[in-house]
């Protein structure tokens, strides 16, 4: 029991951990954010050309069985208006990301070729004679 307290402690000390709670609670502010955007204001303005607010709009099937088409579409505008904001955002974060990281150095390459010292013909650098002069090359 006590490694698993201490397994759990060292779970909750780390930094992501954190991190990804204050993500999960910006999200859902957000999400209220973008609720009220499509209720409030795209819905009343699609209504315009339908006479009632979008989310209103039903299909009764049989009875009280209604389909509710309208809010079911409001759900999916919520979901793109949501999807849309957090791939600008990942999108801005990347170029941000990039513009920031070091760019590594790229190390010098290894030699593939050596110059023959006695015709100074270019040959690959595993030959041990030179295929110009066929002079001993060490």
């Amino acid at each position: 029991m006590k490694n698993f307290i201490k397994e759990f402690k060292e779970f909750i000390n780390r930094g992501n951990v954190l991190d990804m709670a204050i993500g999960v609670i910006i999200g859902a502010a957000f999400k209220d954010i973008v609720n009220s955007l499509v209720e409030n204001i795209i819905n009343p303005v699609i209504g315009i050309f339908g006479g009632r607010n979008f989310d209103q709009y039903e299909l009764v099937l049989f009875g009280d069985a209604t389909l509710k088409y309208g809010a079911f579409i409001t759900t999916v505008i919520n979901f793109l208006i949501m999807a849309l904001v957090i791939f600008m955002m990942v999108k801005m974060m990347n170029s941000i990301s990039k513009k920031f990281e070091k760019k590594e150095e790229e190390a010098p390459k290894a030699p593939t070729t050596k110059t023959c010292p006695y015709c100074l013909s270019e040959i690959k650098i595993e030959a041990t004679r030179c295929p110009h002069c066929t002079s001993h090359v060490e």
